[in-house]
């Protein structure tokens, strides 16, 4: 048991000596400080190349050991001698995701679907405890090998749920001992992956599906996404493919999905809007996906249509769609016709609508008694809000049609114009998000944690761009970091975090091509657990307490949505830092505080989560 930093001094000096001699202590402690610091190198981006890795070590550990007494002297001299580490959770939560309670919702009273929609006003109090791995879990390989073979162990489907789960699911997935194997050329839909959005392509009158992006599609929402098999070609194409699928208990979706490393989210619209602010996709994507689209009024559609870019594209496929003769259902096809949808075409059980690049046909009376929304109101009420009934977008200066569009991503003064963007801002963004990324990756690498636990058998693990592929920025400004990992050349999608309060920057992200949601960090996030590689977070936790909201729960939610062995990265100010640095080391994490030495306040705090099975 460990015993509190006074027990100690009492054991070699006698009694508890009195605040005067204490006093003293944190002023020497505080000096030494300084004087390592300034024996340093000037620049971090320098340190894995001028310092041998051995001296470093010595060096950080006794850095390290002495900012430990500093902190825990600090902690004990305020009162604070809460510093025991958090339990684990039980094995029921090796799978938990907050907010998602069916039988606490049917108490609730919720029903007709919305049982299984996201309900965080029935989560306030959650235990406060760490999400642990399956028994047999293991650090998924590496992209993109990953993406066409998982360990069955890190998902919640067991061999008897796959064997029972039809033929649909056994021609797109293999199960081999403790892997499952997936077939990205065939076994989707009816003739494969590759012909199907090669269909898709023709329908839109596209040579084939090399032309999407020429023909303005970047961002497609992939509904009941299956796992991921049509995002993972859309992802070989260069395009965006965001699967997102409702909460499953067993053989999730999302789950499978992102364990491939592909971008997913958990997501419906039962009741609720999707989080994503009007105008925000160029293709919305349903096959065989669940939706009764014909009822409630066509509010589901009237929900497409506010994410939908004008002259984007609603592709629908599902053998209840057509009757005898292949026709299309008419309570779609009268409804589509109100809200000025065109059906461009149709092959066998595939429909493909088009929205129209008309703001006018709107207010012409074609829509019938379909209102338009109140200008400037339907993005703010976007999160989470009940469905609505009116037509949006019509009056933003976003109504670009998504054919008038350059199918490069660069980013014109003219784009930046539109999204109401200072050009100094943006790049300003970009260019200091380079510049992290490129210390970032110093600071990643093994020397910097060699005395880090690596997996058995590592002696000599790879640097950490073999290792990570899903990263998430939990407050992404205008998506910099993205475009710093693209310029970059790495291999990996970002999560683009616009936080509910801040400046509405997710339309511009997602007009880069990048993926992107909003989210209120006071709640979690609607993931499974370790889904991403890597979390970051600029300026963050101080506007997320300066809203009241606890930074404890939030750093106990990253570590939730972390893999074992993975990455976090904060920035910000030293004393918001140093109070999140406590946190971490409650939490387990193998946490180091940077400082970036050009006389700002600000710090760096660099972690990785630990590979925690007990």
């Amino acid at each position: 048991m460990r015993r509190p930093l006074f027990h100690k001094l009492s054991l070699i000096f006698g009694p508890r000596p009195p605040w005067s001699w204490l006093l003293l202590c944190f002023v020497s402690v505080l000096g030494l400080i300084v004087l390592l610091r300034s024996s340093s190198s000037t620049s971090f981006d320098s340190v894995t190349l001028s310092i041998k890795s051995d001296i470093y070590t010595n060096y950080r550990r006794l850095k390290e050991q002495t900012t430990n007494d500093y902190l825990e002297l600090t902690s004990l001299s305020s009162g604070d001698s809460n510093l025991k580490e958090f339990s684990l959770c039980g094995r029921e939560k090796e799978h938990y995701v907050p907010c998602y309670n069916v039988s606490a919702n049917l108490l609730a009273g919720f029903k007709d679907g919305e049982e299984f929609d996201r309900h965080c006003e029935l989560a306030r109090d959650q235990e406060e405890c760490l999400v642990r791995p399956p028994r047999d879990y293991k650090t998924p390989l590496s992209w993109p090998v990953g993406r066409d073979v998982i360990w069955n162990a890190n998902v919640k489907i067991s061999k008897d749920q796959f064997l029972s789960s039809g033929s649909m699911t056994k021609r797109l997935m293999l199960l081999e001992e403790n892997q499952i194997s997936f077939h990205s050329d065939d076994g989707l839909l009816f003739d494969g992956v590759k012909l199907y959005s090669h269909q898709v392509a023709e329908l839109i009158g596209l040579g084939s599906d090399a032309e999407f992006l020429q023909a303005g599609v970047r961002t497609v929402l992939d509904i009941g996404c299956g796992f991921g098999s049509f995002g993972a070609h859309l992802l070989s194409l260069k395009l965006m493919p965001i699967c997102m699928a409702g909460y499953e208990l067993t053989g999730s979706q999302v789950q499978l999905s992102l364990e491939r490393g592909l971008p997913a989210i958990i997501g419906n619209f039962i009741s609720r809007k999707l989080p994503f602010p009007s105008l925000s996709y160029d293709m919305v994507h349903c096959a065989q996906c669940g939706i009764l689209w014909d009822q409630k009024d066509g509010i589901f559609l009237i929900e497409v249509d506010r994410i939908l870019k004008p002259g984007g594209y609603f592709v629908l496929h599902g053998s209840s769609l057509s009757t005898k003769q292949g026709s299309m259902a008419s309570p779609i096809e009268a409804f589509t016709q109100k809200i000025c949808w065109t059906l461009i075409a149709q092959q066998e059980e595939t429909f493909v609508w088009q929205k129209t690049t008309d703001a006018q046909c709107y207010s012409s009376g074609k829509q019938g008694v379909i209102p338009l929304c109140k200008e400037g109101r339907e993005d703010i009420q976007s999160y989470y809000q009940p469905l609505g009934s009116c037509i949006g977008g019509t009056a933003s200066k976003r109504w670009v049609p998504i054919q008038n569009r350059s199918s490069s991503f660069q980013i014109t003064p003219a784009d930046l114009e539109i999204h109401e963007i200072q050009q100094d801002e943006f790049y300003d963004d970009f260019e200091s998000s380079r510049i992290a990324l490129r210390n970032y990756w110093s600071l990643l690498t093994p020397l910097i944690f060699s005395d880090h636990p690596k997996r058995p058998g590592d002696e000599d693990p790879l640097p950490p761009y073999n290792m990570i592929r899903n990263v998430m920025d939990m407050n992404a400004h205008y998506g910099g970091l993205n475009a710093a990992f693209l310029e970059a050349g790495k291999s990996v999608w970002v999560m683009n975090v616009v936080p509910l309060g801040t400046r509405n920057t997710l339309p511009l992200i997602l007009h880069q091509g990048f993926a992107g949601v909003l989210h209120n960090w006071c709640e979690p996030f609607p993931t499974y657990p370790r889904t991403y590689d890597m979390v970051h977070a600029n300026g963050l936790l101080s506007s997320h307490t300066s809203k009241g909201c606890s930074m404890k729960n939030l750093l106990l939610e990253m570590d939730r949505i972390l893999r074992p062995e993975g990455w976090v990265v904060l920035s910000d100010t030293m004393g918001t830092i140093e109070k999140a640095r406590m946190i971490a080391t409650q939490i387990r994490w193998e946490a180091r505080v940077i400082d970036l030495e050009n006389g700002s306040d600000q710090r760096l705090l660099v972690c990785q989560k630990p590979f925690v099975r007990k």
